[in-house]
């Protein structure tokens, strides 16, 4: 099922999420939910609070990278298959230089920013069947795991941006936080009621 989309403004993304049990409510069900959401909107990644759970889940899926002419047959390779499900996900190590990638945010319509991340994370964190894993991950899908895990702790791209970026595109983000946005995929706005 197509999940609606929170929008900026809605206090669930500022939110720092709780862990889950093994035993949560339907996860199953909740995560193919979050994976058709996510590729309804195009994205390649999804958080448990941009559907409006404060809770420390989410989902990336970098194939849409593979399609880069531009990036080394081998990183290439990587991407195309890397799909995660991230459960109680834990980032214990950030290591290297920051490096600028413009990103953007399924709840964050038509806002892309230069973002400077570390290339390479450590990572704990369960899979979908509650098997603990820690990896090392670099480059996109290093980047992308970090956007998500923002998404956990409360943190949006937008809050690492300079003071002269966020006041140049307060406007869009009011925007955004109103409604008044056209977009192809099922957003809920903060000041919309939740349908149960």
């Amino acid at each position: 099922m197509i999940l609606p989309i929170v929008a900026y403004g809605d206090p669930v993304l500022k939110v720092k999420a709780k862990d889950i049990a093994k035993d949560y409510p339907k996860l199953d069900e909740l995560i193919a939910n979050m994976n058709e959401t996510m590729y309804n909107a195009y994205g390649v990644g999804l958080a448990a609070p941009q559907i409006g759970l404060p809770i420390r889940l989410f989902i990336v899926d970098t194939s849409p990278f593979a399609e880069d002419e531009g990036m080394p047959e081998e990183a290439r390779e990587f991407l195309k298959d890397f799909k995660r499900v991230f459960i109680n996900a834990k980032i214990v190590k950030e290591e290297g230089d920051e490096w600028a990638f413009n990103e953007g945010c399924l709840s964050i319509p038509d806002v892309r920013e230069d973002v400077f991340r570390q290339p390479k994370i450590t990572i704990e964190y369960y899979d979908e069947n509650f098997e603990k894993h820690t990896e090392v991950f670099d480059g996109l899908a290093a980047r992308v795991i970090q956007h998500e895990y923002d998404h956990i702790e409360g943190v949006l791209f937008t809050d690492k941006l300079s003071s002269l970026k966020k006041r140049l595109i307060k406007g869009k983000l009011n925007n955004i936080s109103k409604g008044k946005i056209n977009i192809d995929y099922r957003m809920r706005f903060p000041n919309q009621k939740k349908k149960r």
